[in-house]
C-alpha cells in the first residue's frame, strides 16, 4: 500500500481509501490530497479538523447546487460531503461534542443525495430489540425482480459507505443491494443504542424475513443472499452458518476469531475506544471477555451450507490472512477463495487501496445468487 504518510499505516490507510472511493463518487483526488496535507500524523486532531472542514466546505457547496435546482450537481457534492465527514467522525473519541453532530450531518448529506438519484434508494427499519435496523435497498435499473444481497459492514461503520463500490458493482451486474446497520454500526449504534452480539445471525435472519415479509413486489425473496466487510467477514459467515435459507454468502475479509484480532493488540490501539463502543463497555477487559464469542471454531464454519466466496488480503494488517485460509479449511460447502498476493495493489485490508481485484467476487456471486 502507498503510503502518503511514510511509515503511519492508519491515516494513511485513510488516504488511501477515500481514493479508492473518489472512483464511486466519494471523494476528490484534489480534495483529498489537499486534506491530506493538513494533517499531522502523529497529532490525532489534525485528522479530525482537517477532515471535517473539507467536509463541511462540500456540504455547503452541495446546499448552494441545491437551492439552484442544480440537482445532479447537488447530488455528486452531497456524497463526497458524507464521505468526508464519515472520516471526520470514524476517530473523533467519544465524548468528543462533535462526534454525534458530524455523524448526523454525515447522514443528512447522504439523505440529500439520494433524493436525486435516478432509481432512488428505499429506506428500512428492519424491527429488532424493540427498535430497529435502518438501511437501503438499492435495486439495479432495469433489472425487475432482481436477486438482492444483504449487506453489513464491519466494526461500527455505516450503511451508507456501502454504496461507495460495493452497491456500485452488485447493482452494475443485476442484483440489488440491502446496505443494513446491523447491532454496533451505523445509526443502530449512534442513535438507537443497539450494541453488537455474537450471534449476528439473530440479524441477519430478522433482515432476511423483513425481505420477505415486504420486500416481495421489489426483489426476488428466493434469490438472497448475505454478505459482509472486514469485521463484517466474521458476521457474513455467521449470519451463513445458521440461517441456511440464503442462497449465496460473500466473506469479504476473512475473521475466524475476531478475539484472536484483539489478542495481540495493545489496549491503547486506535480502535480500541471504537471497540469498546460496539460492545457496551467502557473497558477493555469486559469487551475482551465477550470478543470470546466471536468465532467461527467449534463446528460454526462447517454449517454453512450455501456457496460462499473468501476475498482477502496476503497483506492485510488488520484481519491477518490466516483467518481467510483458517476459515476456507473449515467450509464444506461450494466455495472459493482469492487471496491478492503480498506487494501487489489490493492486498491490503479489504483492497482499499484497489478495488478492482474485487470484480472475480462478484462475478462469482453472481453466477451462483
Amino acid at each position: 500500500m502507498w503510503h502518503y504518510f511514510p511509515g503511519k499505516y492508519m491515516p494513511s490507510y485513510q488516504v488511501n481509501r477515500a481514493l479508492s472511493q473518489a472512483h464511486y463518487g466519494g471523494g476528490e483526488f484534489a480534495e483529498i490530497m489537499e486534506v491530506a496535507g493538513k494533517i499531522d500524523p502523529d497529532n490525532r486532531e489534525t485528522f479530525n479538523v482537517a477532515w471535517l472542514a473539507k467536509g463541511d466546505e462540500v456540504y455547503d457547496l452541495a446546499r448552494d447546487y441545491e437551492d439552484k435546482s442544480h440537482f445532479v450537481s447537488a447530488r455528486r457534492t452531497f456524497l463526497r460531503a458524507f464521505n468526508y465527514l464519515r472520516t471526520a467522525e470514524f476517530f473523533m473519541k467519544l465524548g468528543d461534542d462533535r462526534k454525534l453532530p458530524t455523524y448526523i450531518k454525515a447522514r443528512d448529506a447522504f439523505l440529500r443525495a439520494i433524493n436525486y438519484f435516478d432509481e432512488k434508494p428505499i429506506q428500512i427499519e428492519v424491527p429488532f430489540e424493540d427498535s430497529f435496523l435502518p438501511g437501503y435497498l438499492f435495486k439495479p435499473q432495469g433489472v425487475e425482480n432482481p436477486p438482492v444481497m444483504i449487506m453489513f459492514g464491519g466494526l461500527d461503520s455505516l450503511a451508507e459507505e456501502l454504496y461507495f463500490g460495493i452497491g456500485q458493482h452488485l447493482n452494475e451486474r443485476g442484483i440489488a443491494l440491502l446496505a443494513v446497520d446491523g447491532p454496533g454500526q451505523g445509526a443502530a449504534l449512534r442513535l438507537n443504542h443497539i450494541h453488537s452480539r455474537h450471534d449476528f445471525n439473530v440479524a441477519g435472519t430478522a433482515v432476511l424475513d423483513y425481505i420477505i415479509e415486504n420486500l416481495s413486489d421489489e426483489v426476488d425473496v428466493d434469490r438472497v443472499g448475505v454478505g459482509a466487510v472486514s469485521m463484517g467477514g466474521y458476521m457474513a459467515a455467521r449470519c451463513a452458518a445458521f440461517e441456511p435459507r440464503f442462497k449465496v454468502c460473500m466473506v469479504y475479509g476473512a475473521v475466524w476469531s475476531y478475539y484472536d484480532v484483539w489478542a495481540g493488540r495493545p489496549d491503547t490501539h486506535p480502535l480500541a475506544e471504537i471497540v469498546m463502543h460496539i460492545m457496551g463497555e467502557d473497558n477493555m477487559a469486559d469487551t475482551r471477555i465477550k470478543l470470546e464469542g466471536y468465532t467461527l471454531a467449534n463446528g460454526i464454519a462447517e454449517k454453512i451450507s450455501m456457496p460462499t466466496f473468501i476475498m482477502h488480503g496476503e497483506d492485510d494488517k488488520q484481519n491477518f490472512v490466516e483467518h481467510a485460509y483458517n476459515l476456507e479449511k473449515h467450509l464444506t460447502c461450494d466455495h472459493a477463495m482469492k487471496i491478492v498476493p503480498k506487494g501487489q495493489s489490493g492486498s491490503q485490508h479489504c483492497q482499499v487501496d484497489d478495488f478492482t481485484p474485487t470484480f472475480d467476487m462478484y462475478d462469482w456471486i453472481a453466477e451462483r445468487i
